[in-house]
């Protein structure tokens, strides 16, 4: 087997390059001195060669910088002066989001090719733009629209009356009903949107099912991580703001209503009726209860439980949940504590309180 590390291994990605350092630089939106040089791909410091472009955005990895051989590397003006001779800076504020804008040139996504695969099954009614691309097996129900130069993987599952906008990517066995979807939307392998929602009522004779009648809205440009499952509303839709970012294994409940901009990282979960302001970001394992409200800029600390509103631009951890100076107090008093009773246990404590 190649265990070699390789960038951009030719055998899954398409390698636009070479180009030039001036469109290079172009791509980062930054600033270079003018020189003659052709870059072919991209490399981390410790592995890129004399033609590859490098990046440098955590002060940790400057040993890393002063060792590479790299044609070219971004970094930021602090770190300018740290660039080996032999490298050319290109400079920017952003090296992190100008290295995406790098990478992105040399390695575009691949292009859609038009058309319906034979062995899809698509109903007389549906509306496909003649740029989209729908492959095999894939089944689009009644009522469904596909915008221009979508792309529907195999095996994909559209149900009645969806509609997706321009410039989707819809992953692998991915399952979608009860949803309008905006622009540049992707959904990754297995993701579930729009089944039933986990409602119910309790009586005497066990659990009565209550109709879950809402929708699911996604906004432009959200991205909806493998395996991660978005329930269709109750009575209300639930809502995914512009520019949101669910990584893998996410759970959205009914009726939740997602910011823009937000990010929620693996296997956290929200319940139902849950509002997320804009620009919220929960961390991995995390758990929200229901009818919560989490303000703008919050942030949720990994495998916190959040039972309380959260205010805007607070930082909540543990569980139950609180702000993160408060937790960090009780951790260390607990330590303290601990200490203290095996000191004693020990027959070395020297207090005097």
């Amino acid at each position: 087997m190649d265990r070699l590390e390789i960038a951009g291994d030719a055998r899954f990605f398409r390698n636009s390059g070479p180009h030039t350092l001036a469109a290079v630089v172009d791509a980062a939106l930054g600033e270079a001195p003018p020189r003659r040089l052709m870059l072919a791909g991209i490399a981390p410091l410790q592995l890129a060669g004399p033609d590859q472009v490098s990046f440098l955005d955590n002060r940790k990895y400057l040993p890393a910088l002063a060792a590479t051989q790299a044609g070219a590397v971004i970094v930021h003006p602090n770190q300018a002066a740290a660039v080996p001779a032999g490298a050319v800076a290109i400079v920017t504020t952003e090296p992190y989001a100008a290295w995406a804008r790098v990478a992105a040139l040399f390695f575009p996504p691949p292009p859609v090719n038009p058309g319906i695969h034979a062995s899809a099954v698509i109903a007389a009614d549906a509306e496909i733009d003649p740029s989209a691309e729908v492959g095999p097996f894939a089944v689009i129900g009644a009522g469904v629209r596909i915008g221009p130069r979508c792309r529907i993987a195999a095996s994909v599952v559209i149900g009645d009356g969806c509609i997706l906008g321009r410039d989707c990517r819809i992953g692998a066995h991915a399952s979608i009903s009860h949803a309008l979807i905006g622009d540049r939307v992707f959904i990754y392998p297995g993701a579930r949107l729009g089944q039933e929602g986990f409602g119910f009522a309790v009586t005497a004779e066990g659990f009565l099912s209550v109709p879950q009648l809402g929708r699911v809205v996604i906004g432009d440009d959200v991205e909806i991580g493998a395996n991660s499952c978005v329930d269709r509303g109750s009575v209300r839709d639930t809502v995914i703001g512009a520019g949101s970012r669910l990584d893998n294994l996410v759970q959205i409940g009914h009726n939740v209503q997602i910011g823009r901009a937000c990010v929620l990282v693996a296997q956290s979960g929200i319940s139902g009726s849950t509002i997320l302001e804009d620009f919220v970001m929960v961390g991995g394992q995390a758990g929200l209860t229901g009818h919560l409200k989490i303000g703008r800029r919050a942030r949720i600390g990994a495998q916190a439980g959040i039972i309380s509103d959260v205010p805007a631009g607070a930082d909540y951890m543990g569980t139950p949940g609180e702000p993160s100076k408060a937790f960090f107090r009780g951790v260390a008093t607990l330590r303290r504590l601990v200490r203290r009773g095996g000191q004693k246990a020990n027959g070395t404590d020297t207090s005097t309180g």
